[in-house]
């Protein structure tokens, strides 16, 4: 099990997916083939992505050559806006064991030791970037299905 939620890590890989395909061509990439490529429900991923399209993260055009894709500027945005679109901010600001009144003044019993490994997985997901994987996928190296 991962730290995010089921449809982050759907949202993740499909979005690397559709910038290592289409990252420097004018080429789109079909709901049909991301699920494919990432092992992951068709209709699912499709609520996803639309979701992502209308909050900028991908592209999308309609149409026989339509399909999904990421402009240079997608390319550049880190990891953190995509979690943040689906998950929230939670897991860079939320207490570890889910209370609402955790906070400096009043901690549980896993707040410093949890705010210390959230604001590292903040900065990881604020650092990597969305194409940053691209030629590593291209080759093999890395994989986006379980």
């Amino acid at each position: 099990m991962g730290i995010f939620s089921k449809t982050c890590e759907y949202a993740i890989r499909a979005v690397f997916f559709i910038a290592h395909k289409t990252a420097g061509q004018s080429s789109r990439v079909g709901i049909k083939e991301i699920a494919g490529g990432i092992d992951s429900p068709e209709p699912f991923l499709a609520k996803i992505l639309q979701d992502l399209s209308r909050k900028g993260i991908v592209q999308s055009t309609k149409g026989p050559n339509g399909g999904f894709y990421l402009d240079a500027a997608s390319l550049l945005r880190p990891l953190s806006d995509i979690v943040e679109a689906v998950d929230g901010d939670d897991i860079f600001y939320g207490c570890g064991l889910g209370l609402k009144q955790c906070s400096e003044i009043n901690p549980c019993p896993l707040h410093n030791e949890f705010k210390e490994i959230r604001n590292r997985i903040h900065h990881l997901l604020q650092d990597t970037k969305i194409g940053e994987f691209n030629d590593e996928l291209i080759t093999g190296i890395l994989s986006l299905k379980k």
